[in-house]
């Protein structure tokens, strides 16, 4: 590990002044960061820490309606927050299909939007790659490619991004509140991470110096409460990042679809959301033969990156089964295994 320094940040201007110098990081939980660090992977030459900072640890409910998470809100408290649970419950069921427990007690708002990807040979110092030092290559490409991208890959970078909490976010519209140095701005979600093009070390749109200092949830997603559900697959049923996962959410009126979201994770080097597809969904009835027809529309210009063309297929059929949950209900409590398609159907989910 190289020597770095280590500043404690009072207030959010101090964190920003200091996170804007070359090599610097902001420190939270550090649970991502911190294995980075001890791996040889990410070298920072500096180290903000804002776990004191006030207030970044509230989550509140705005007079619009809608929510604002402080950025240090811990993925466990959020989850188990009953009003969060009712209101947002495929938000909670990603929350709490991601990690460990002892993890998700640890782990923050922002760091799980902000978590690199678990790509292998990312994480292997010894490996090329184009994230980790542009121009050097990719040794994904031609190597062990099951759990990389089918959407939005490029020549230079075929990862993919592990977060859970994200992918029901980008689908109910969430933005992010972003620090500064030129003061606030609010970025939606859905383009605040970067597709890897020729600039993969190019993560998010953050700027030297800017600082997460909350998510935002809109009025109108606490809309699709009745219908929404967040489905998983994985190699094991706890403790694992998702080979491909699905968030759907649908408003029902007069027993059609009035509006529907859908977003896929696992699958890109961001949450994948499919606006043809919600487009589809639009006036149907939830039946089958419409949910068939948006998963085609998601996975339309899916391709394989190496080994993994089962992924198409997986996506697919885990959209379907996503949307047909939610079109079900919302189970009054999370299942056992929450966000597994092991897990009991929507009805015997009291049990």
């Amino acid at each position: 590990m190289i020597p770095f320094e280590y500043v404690r940040a009072t207030d959010v201007a101090g964190a920003v002044a200091a996170g804007a110098a070359p090599g610097a990081a902001y420190l939270a939980a550090g649970t991502n960061l911190l294995d980075l660090m001890k791996g040889g992977v990410a070298r920072p030459t500096r180290l903000v820490d804002i776990t004191r900072l006030p207030g970044l640890a509230a989550v509140e409910r705005r007079d619009d309606g809608g929510l604002r998470i402080g950025a240090l809100a811990r993925n466990s408290d959020l989850a188990h927050d009953p009003a969060f649970a009712e209101a947002y419950p495929a938000v909670a069921e990603a929350l709490l299909s991601g990690a460990s427990a002892q993890l998700r007690n640890a782990a923050t708002a922002a760091g799980n939007v902000m978590q690199r990807t678990r790509c292998a040979y990312f994480t292997d110092p010894g490996s090329a790659c184009n994230k980790r030092r542009p121009g050097s290559g990719c040794d994904a490409i031609g190597g062990e490619t099951r759990l990389h991208a089918i959407l939005g890959w490029s020549e230079a970078c075929i990862a993919t991004h592990p977060s859970d909490f994200c992918v029901p976010l980008v689908a109910l519209d969430a933005g992010v509140e972003i620090a500064g140095p030129a003061g606030i701005r609010l970025v939606p979600l859905e383009s605040f991470h970067r597709l890897p093009g020729t600039t993969p070390e190019r993560e998010t749109v953050l700027e030297p110096g800017e600082l997460i200092t909350a998510l935002v949830l809109p009025p109108e997603a606490a809309a699709f409460a009745g219908h929404s559900r967040y489905l998983k697959v994985r190699d094991r049923t706890s403790y694992a990042f998702a080979v491909v996962s699905a968030a759907a959410a649908l408003r029902l009126e007069g027993g059609r679809i009035a509006e529907a979201r859908l977003a896929l994770g696992g699958v890109a080097l961001k949450p994948w959301r499919s606006r043809d597809a919600e487009g589809l969904l639009a006036g149907r009835a939830p039946e089958a033969a419409a949910f068939r027809e948006a998963a085609d529309a998601a996975l339309a210009g899916a391709r394989p990156s190496g080994d993994n063309a089962f992924k198409i297929e997986l996506s697919r059929r885990l959209a379907v089964r996503a949307l047909t949950a939610a079109a079900g209900g919302t189970p009054a409590r999370l299942p056992a295994l929450p966000g597994s398609v092991l897990a009991p159907a929507p009805e015997a989910a009291h049990v």
